[in-house]
């Protein structure tokens, strides 16, 4: 009879549990749910089948975590921010931009949404913790659109959902057909350049929307 694997230090337990979820949100961004293997995620980490599921309980709660903790993590960066006493036109843009820095950066959570997305949010909507954890980014967006309304500089026909998704898919856009309109159009996402240019566009377009009069 197989011995279970000996708990760890707790710090020792925090590390290899990072660990696991870093070496697997690259495995699942890299070949979808049904393709990844709980075995290869053990040997890239070093570690073994049965310490994965005694960490994890199986498969489906590994990706469970990956996907909380990919989610975690762009919530994180904006809370981070500290735009209370911005100007509201500076602090949308920041935000902007940020959440482009971010997805480029972390290229695998715009994998890891497009696989849940194929699979109908079948996993995502036993998260109930990420309806919670979404929260402060509509809530940031909120408190700096109603700043802006006060000052008479941003649009009252818009609420924080409306630039949640402006923002959101133009970041989307540049890592799920960075492939694709790159062939198509002979441009590099990764670029310096572009990567500045594309950026800085975002703000504009964030900025220009929410400053234009209603007609």
């Amino acid at each position: 009879m197989t011995a279970e694997p000996r708990p760890e230090p707790l710090r020792d337990a925090e590390r290899t549990r990072s660990d696991l979820i870093e070496v697997a949100t690259a495995v699942f961004a890299e070949q979808g749910y049904s393709g990844a293997r709980v075995d290869e995620i053990a040997e890239r980490t070093r570690t073994t089948k049965r310490m994965i599921y005694y960490y994890f309980g199986g498969k489906e709660q590994l990706y469970l975590a990956v996907l909380e903790n990919a989610y975690r993590g762009i919530r994180e960066a904006e809370q981070r921010l500290q735009v209370d006493h911005v100007d509201p036109v500076d602090a949308i843009r920041a935000v902007a931009e940020m959440t482009f820095d971010h997805h480029i950066a972390h290229q695998d959570f715009i994998r890891l949404v497009a696989i849940e997305n194929i699979h109908r949010g079948q996993f995502i909507a036993r998260l109930d913790t990420l309806r919670t954890l979404g929260a402060p980014a509509t809530s940031l967006l909120g408190q700096i659109l109603d700043q802006g309304r006060e000052r008479g500089v941003f649009r009252d026909d818009v609420d924080a959902l409306d630039v949640h998704i402006l923002i959101s898919s133009y970041c989307v856009f540049q890592v799920a057909n960075r492939y694709t309109f790159g062939h198509l159009f002979d441009v590099d996402f990764t670029e310096p350049d572009t990567h500045a240019h594309l950026r800085r566009m975002l703000g504009d377009v964030v900025v220009g929307w929410l400053t234009s009069r209603h007609q």
